[in-house]
């Protein structure tokens, strides 16, 4: 790491001198939650750039926490993988989470609206049993946002699959979701929920998949944490 450290032999110091560097904790948020690849390591962290991404990415690797490997199958393309000294810091990334759900201002966090991150992990943590046994396509308009941020496309294929579009997949659409940004993110935190948010949300098409979001829109993972501050 080229930086210039702390300088102490205690063990927290030296794992502060891996881990503390800006975006790397984030960064490992997103490679426990299973993304292996950069771009779409990229895709969970949105607002990094490129640049700093591979330098993390490197650090990591430097560091033995992550292995840098040839994809199967595919010419070019590399895979970025735990090792188990990168599998032990789950239970630290899940406390770090935890804490701040619990501790963290939920107005605070709520200033840091990202619309291509929260559907990106509403992505991710769907589930799709309470859906139709065949392709189901979901859109989000928020309608607070410019035209170019508003419209997201879920696409949740019979198998379980669920690809994320931010442009038109083409696909007829079973159901339209519309409300703003800052209500869909308050719910997936686990602040609040479409219940207690109802009048906020406009749906189009079927009440069968409609009345059943909360099952199927899933939660983050630090949601389950009872909040001790507002």
């Amino acid at each position: 790491m080229a930086h210039a450290g702390y300088k102490q032999f205690c063990p927290l110091s030296m794992a502060a001198e891996v881990l503390c560097t800006r975006w790397t904790m984030v960064l490992m948020r997103e490679l426990i939650a299973g993304s292996t690849r950069f771009n779409d390591l990229r895709r969970g962290v949105p607002k990094m750039s490129p640049t700093l991404l591979s330098q993390r990415l490197k650090d990591l690797e430097e560091a033995g926490i992550v292995e840098k490997r040839p994809a199967a199958n595919e010419r070019r393309v590399f895979e970025y993988h735990l090792t188990d000294a990168g599998k032990d810091l789950r239970e630290v990334v899940i406390a770090m989470g935890m804490w701040g759900q619990k501790w963290v201002e939920s107005s605070l966090s709520l200033k840091n609206l990202d619309p291509s991150l929260l559907m990106w992990d509403m992505r991710r943590n769907l589930n799709p049993d309470p859906l139709p046994n065949r392709r189901t396509v979901i859109q989000f308009l928020y309608h607070d946002l410019p035209p170019t941020k508003r419209d997201w496309w879920l696409v949740i294929e019979p198998e379980g699959e669920v690809d994320l579009c931010w442009a038109d997949p083409g696909f007829e659409v079973d159901l339209f979701v519309s409300t703003d940004l800052r209500t869909m993110t308050a719910i997936w935190m686990g602040v609040t929920d479409i219940a207690s948010e109802r009048e906020k949300f406009e749906f189009t098409g079927p009440k069968e998949i409609s009345s059943t979001m909360q099952t199927w829109l899933g939660l983050s993972p630090f949601a389950i944490q009872k909040k001790l501050v507002g």
